[in-house]
């Protein structure tokens, strides 16, 4: 999308929200006011995790790390069985969210430092077109400093953390971003309660107003320098006196932190009046990680799937999603609904009453979590350019995987083998062609991301 049309888009989509509020504004006022706490714009909250495994909470059936809040949030909520991220690792990932298009169109592939451009549009440029107050607070990963990938310049009204993911590594900085400039701290400062201080304060600032948080956690992702130190905590409370290498302590320590202070947030929520009011989702970015000597079979981190993070199997790309809104989203609730990050986008944007451009490959999941019959993806499709690239598609319950860029296809049926075990691509020569020719209907070359 060129800037013209970027421009073009977001005032057609502008003009769009104002002739619904010229409609609302023809109503009797009584009845505006009796209703308008029903049909207000819904607060919106996504809250992601880094590298945290399919299997690592309570809810998703880890026994050793304690993650009450979150298993609370999945019993007043709705809990995804097969939500995927948008890719194997960090900043495609994050592009795939923020954006609406998968890995096979979107702009970012890859962990290199490619920014954001000006004419992207994101969901919180959306959102904010459509009145939303819009902060990120956290790990971005989609621009560095003075290129048009800052937050600032892609839709956010407040930015508060980590530009690129090399230095999201070191939970200890010096500094972070705070809109356009570094915010040196006084003190050590362990990065993590930073971000929830930040983000308990945006939501008090704008409870007033429909306000969009994207508050990407870094935790639990490893230091770069591995060893000993490689999963950094101030404490491993409440596991110190487990008999378990440190690294797995420390692991178990941050999950159980990010829970306690998910909690927070949803204690302000209900003292501010506004958790009726906020729909609040969960997940991670991809699968969980073999690095800073941590070992993801320890805790079974992935659950009972194949992969970890760099795998295109359901371990590296499946991942947990809960959703909570008090009174729309039925309490307890189980989903098998498959969806991926790029059908964030159009989902927010139906809740907020804005517009995503119409080619993303996102959809809105609004149906799903309102129990409502659901409109579902033809295929989804993920590619991968490290380790030689890799790719693949789900299309119904077959899962097709090219653990080399153009090598042979293996298929594994999801439904009778969600944990890619038999490889049955010799027994079904003609789903093998279907999705050979998916693979390359599926993508379009960038730039930056070619096959030759």
């Amino acid at each position: 999308m060129s800037t013209l049309s970027r421009r073009h888009f977001l005032k057609s989509a502008g003009a769009a929200g104002a002739g619904l509020l010229t409609g609302l504004q023809c109503l009797n006022p009584q009845t505006i006011q009796a209703s308008n706490k029903e049909k207000s714009k819904p607060n919106i909250i996504f809250i992601m995790a880094d590298d945290l495994g399919y299997g690592d909470l309570g809810c998703y059936g880890q026994d050793k790390i304690q993650t009450p809040h979150l298993d609370r949030m999945a019993k007043e909520g709705m809990r995804f069985n097969q939500c995927y991220a948008g890719s194997t690792v960090c900043a495609p990932s994050r592009c795939c969210l923020m954006t609406g298009y998968h890995s096979g169109h979107s702009h970012i592939r890859g962990n290199k430092r490619h920014p954001l451009l000006p004419e992207h549009v994101t969901i919180a440029e959306a959102l904010k077109e459509a009145g939303y107050t819009t902060g990120i607070i956290g790990k971005w990963g989609l621009g560095e400093p003075d290129t048009s990938g800052v937050p600032n310049r892609q839709g956010f009204d407040y930015w508060f953390g980590y530009l690129n993911q090399a230095r999201a590594h070191n939970y200890y900085p010096d500094f972070l971003w705070k809109n356009e400039e570094r915010f040196f701290f006084e003190r050590w400062t362990y990065s993590h309660n930073a971000f929830t201080d930040e983000a308990l304060n945006f939501v008090r600032q704008n409870k007033d107003n429909p306000f969009f948080l994207y508050l990407p956690y870094t935790i639990p992702h490893a230091f770069n320098e591995g060893g000993v130190n490689g999963m950094p905590i101030p404490s491993d409370k409440p596991y110190s006196e487990k008999d378990w290498p440190q690294n797995e302590k420390n692991k178990a320590a941050m999950i159980t932190l990010m829970d306690r202070d998910i909690g927070k947030i949803f204690a302000l929520l209900k003292e501010l009046d506004i958790d009726d009011d906020t729909i609040v989702f969960f997940t991670s970015d991809n699968g969980p990680h073999r690095e800073g000597g941590s070992n993801p079979e320890f805790f079974r981190s992935s659950g009972p799937l194949r992969g970890i993070k760099r795998d295109l199997y359901e371990g590296g790309i499946r991942v947990p999603m809960i959703a909570r809104w008090p009174g729309k989203i039925q309490a307890g609730s189980v989903s098998d609904q498959v969806w991926a990050f790029w059908d964030f986008p159009s989902t927010a944007a139906e809740l907020g009453g804005a517009a995503m451009p119409s080619d993303v490959d996102g959809i809105s999941m609004v149906n799903a979590l309102t129990g409502k019959p659901q409109k579902n993806h033809d295929y989804l499709y993920w590619e991968f350019h490290e380790q030689g690239g890799k790719r693949a598609i789900r299309l119904g319950d077959w899962k097709a995987v090219r653990p080399k860029w153009s090598g042979p296809i293996e298929l594994y049926d999801l439904k009778n083998d969600r944990e890619e075990i038999n490889d049955i691509a010799n027994a079904h020569p003609d789903i093998i062609r279907k999705m050979d020719d998916l693979f390359l209907k599926a993508r379009i070359d960038n730039e930056f991301y070619t096959v030759k």
